[in-house]
């Protein structure tokens, strides 16, 4: 029996009917839409339309559903039923017969999607940030491990300064960190139930809509029906926030596929997380990096495909927003399958400290610190600039770095040079003179490190919280 068939007299269509199931997809949603269905059994006996002993069959009947479908995978195939909603009621009259009807007392299918999409998402959010928290913790471990370890820092792909391995890896956390909390804003507003709101005006019995809310751990009821049924902003919000988060994953392999090459030499690639080539037997292809990099479109292709299925939808419900469904739910599946494989190849990751490091001493980048050296004996900045330029040009000259330059060589250009500019010119001190919150200096990066300590810590908390 259809859910809606009383006052059509022909079938569907059968291809039609086919091919506009949800069910296929929306099958994902059985937890949720047995929990819900919980809630909203218990509303109907508390406002009458239910006897205590029909609400003990339905709970009873749901809880056999969800028995079942952990039992066999093929317990969800079923060929007639529309969708996830119809397929619990077709199930639970199975169980206990036409009771199981009554269930859909005073609700509409276009609330209960709205409500199960929203245990879904909320579900998806609280997994997501553990995965990042165990990302951080991971990428953390590392900076730690890397100690005094430099490697050169690049802007427009060029070498720029030498900066700590782990203050490289902090950029990434700082990243991650802002992920995290973008997720746990999009909480809040998902955080709404929209159970009782009908099919459009809002229920046609006295359900205690708070009580429900508070049952299924959301923060308030939706506040109005109109909205609560076609609102998928929701959706929207968190597959844009799995997208900034696959944006920063895919920047961070594309640097780690460039320092993997022969060329940079900086990384070894772990074989864990790698494949060879069916024709070249040298080859250890990263295809863990690859694939994160892909994975940003795949996302992104998600995030575009729920705006053009909103942009000029009419209130309220419409089925157009059927199509929302696979787009969030492969954006979500996406990100949580990637994250915990991206933190076992940070650990797994071999850092070439060595050629990092000759890296961090070659290209003038120590050009900075040599014209802040001149600016602190009161040389202007521009005219600091503009002789460790010419210092540099003579070096290209003659091959070699500016430390390499004999002490009458550089006064050429500025007689403010002294001996002790050559201390000034080592990585460490170079890395030393970046003493400000948020530099390099190996004191500032230590206290950095504790510092995301504590803020993926606390983030830790309020996801704990949750549960």
């Amino acid at each position: 029996m259809k859910m809606w068939s009383g006052r059509f007299r022909r079938p569907l269509d059968g291809q039609f009917e086919r091919w506009q199931r949800s069910l296929p997809f929306d099958r994902r949603l059985l937890a949720q839409e047995l929990a819900a269905s919980r809630v909203h059994a218990q509303a109907l006996q508390k406002a009458g339309m239910l006897s205590a002993s029909e609400l003990n069959a339905i709970v009873e009947g749901l809880g056999q559903i969800a028995e079942k479908a952990a039992a066999s995978r093929d317990f969800l195939d079923d060929e007639t039923a529309e969708d996830v909603h119809h397929f619990v009621e077709k199930r639970l009259v199975e169980l206990i017969g036409e009771i199981g009807y009554k269930l859909h007392s005073g609700r509409s299918r276009n609330e209960q999607i709205a409500t199960d999409l929203r245990l879904y998402v909320r579900h998806s959010i609280d997994q997501a940030r553990q995965q990042i928290a165990d990302l951080i913790a991971a990428v953390l471990a590392r900076a730690e491990q890397a100690g005094g370890a430099a490697m050169p820092s690049y802007t427009h792909q060029q070498r720029a300064e030498p900066v700590l391995l782990a203050h490289w890896l902090l950029a990434y956390v700082e990243m991650l960190l802002r992920d995290m909390e973008r997720l746990e804003d999009c909480r809040k507003r998902v955080n709404l139930c929209p159970l009782g709101s009908g099919a459009v005006a809002g229920a046609t019995l006295p359900l205690d809509r708070q009580h429900m809310a508070q049952q299924l751990g959301f923060h308030a009821p939706t506040h109005n029906s109109l909205d609560a049924t076609t609102d998928r902003d929701f959706v929207l919000e968190f597959v844009h926030a799995l997208l900034l988060l696959s944006l920063h994953l895919s920047r961070w392999a594309e640097e780690m596929l460039l320092f993997s090459t022969q060329e940079y030499g900086f990384i070894t690639l772990p074989e864990k997380y790698s494949t060879g080539s069916s024709a070249m037997p040298q080859k250890k292809n990263p295809d863990l990096l690859e694939l994160t990099r892909g994975k940003a479109g795949r996302i992104a292709g998600a995030f575009n495909a729920l705006v053009l299925v909103l942009k000029g939808l009419p209130l309220a419900y419409n089925k157009d927003l059927q199509e929302t469904q696979e787009p969030l739910f492969d954006a979500a599946e996406t990100m949580l399958s990637l994250l915990p494989l991206v933190a076992g190849w940070i650990r797994e990751v071999e850092f070439n400290y060595t050629r990092m490091q000759e890296a961090a001493q070659s290209g003038f980048l120590n050009a900075w610190a040599a014209a802040t050296y001149l600016a602190e004996r009161g040389v202007p900045f521009r005219l600091a600039h503009e002789k460790v330029g010419n210092a540099v040009r003579l070096c290209l000259e003659k091959g070699c770095e500016l430390q390499e330059l004999s002490l009458d060589e550089l006064r050429q250009f500025s007689p403010e040079f002294e001996q002790d500019v050559y201390a000034r010119l080592s990585v460490e001190s170079v890395l030393a003179i970046h003493n400000v919150h948020g530099g390099t200096a190996p004191a500032r990066v230590k206290q950095a490190i504790a510092e995301c300590k504590e803020k993926v810590a606390a983030r830790r908390e309020v996801a704990h919280a949750h549960a």
